[in-house]
């Protein structure tokens, strides 16, 4: 683990630490430690919660290292692997002794975050009055943009007439620095702790994939602004955890997205609609869960 007390303790000690930091990891082992070692150097961070779904790697033993060295970091080994929404909500329960923790950042373990990173977020929340949901411009380790960083609700109705309607990318806009979207990725979010806790957290339905659609259609429908902010890069090292099980990712996947379509689409389609989008969803996990098993 590199040194990096110092950093840690100019944050801890800033007035303007207000943000509390929820790390899941399984399996985490290729970058946690590069993740935590910048979080605890992060500016305006007031406490970091890692939940550990499970790992059988060296992850937890990462982890032990910082909290022995950094207060702010407190963690919880769960003996099996609830999913990322459930973990992500044992989080946030975990802060009730972190009274100045007013925001929440969700960081997904293979995010490699500037100093400035979250305080430049929620320097963008406030300016919306706190009532927002926000993400950064993520960009893998090449610098290509992260597609995941902006995006659509699915219009599975509409993936039904044309294949071309699955793509959910948002074009960036250059001229914004905070972009107004309708969902951003689950690999960085800030909002309001209040708002969180408003909102009932994760729907924990989700094991893998859509929950992170599912909170921002949820923050939209509560009044609240859900952007990303193009003026902070982060760099996200994609697919860490989800290599080693390739074909349990993808049932996961499309099961959230299964949930997804029942909860905010189903309702307003008929039988013909409903049966045809399951036939969609599910007839594609067998070539989905093949090229899965192909790239690992």
């Amino acid at each position: 683990m590199s040194n990096t007390d110092d950093g840690a303790c100019s944050a801890m000690d800033s007035n303007d630490a207000d943000i509390a930091a929820i790390v899941v990891t399984h399996r985490s082992g290729p970058t946690i430690d590069a993740c935590l070692s910048r979080l605890r150097r992060a500016r305006g961070v007031s406490a970091i919660r890692v939940v550990d779904n499970a790992s059988d790697d060296d992850t937890l033993a990462v982890v032990q290292r910082h909290a022995a060295v950094d207060p702010r970091l407190r963690f919880i080994a769960n003996p099996d692997n609830p999913g990322f929404a459930v973990a992500c909500n044992q989080g946030a329960a975990a802060l009730t002794d972190v009274a100045q923790a007013t925001w929440l950042a969700f960081v997904n373990p293979d995010c490699l975050l500037e100093r400035d990173s979250l305080a430049q977020l929620r320097a963008h929340a406030r300016q919306l009055d706190g009532n927002a949901l926000l993400g950064a411009d993520l960009v893998g380790e090449d610098g290509v943009r992260d597609g995941a960083a902006r995006r659509r609700d699915p219009d599975f109705a509409a993936m039904l007439r044309s294949p071309a309607s699955a793509r959910l990318d948002v074009a960036l806009d250059v001229a914004r620095s905070l972009q107004q979207v309708p969902a951003v990725s689950g690999a960085l979010m800030l909002l309001p702790r209040i708002l969180f806790e408003r909102l009932g957290g994760f729907d924990s339905g989700y094991r893998l994939h859509a929950e992170d659609l599912d909170l921002c259609r949820r923050a939209r429908e509560a009044g609240a602004v859900v952007a990303v902010a193009n003026d902070v890069r982060v760099v996200h090292v994609r697919g860490v955890s989800s290599r080693s099980r390739p074909l349990f990712v993808e049932w996961h996947k499309h099961r959230g997205l299964w949930r997804w379509f029942r909860k905010f689409e189903s309702p307003r389609r008929g039988v013909a609609t409903r049966m045809a989008v399951f036939a969609m969803i599910w007839g594609r996990f067998p070539v989905a869960a093949l090229r899965a098993l192909l790239r690992r």
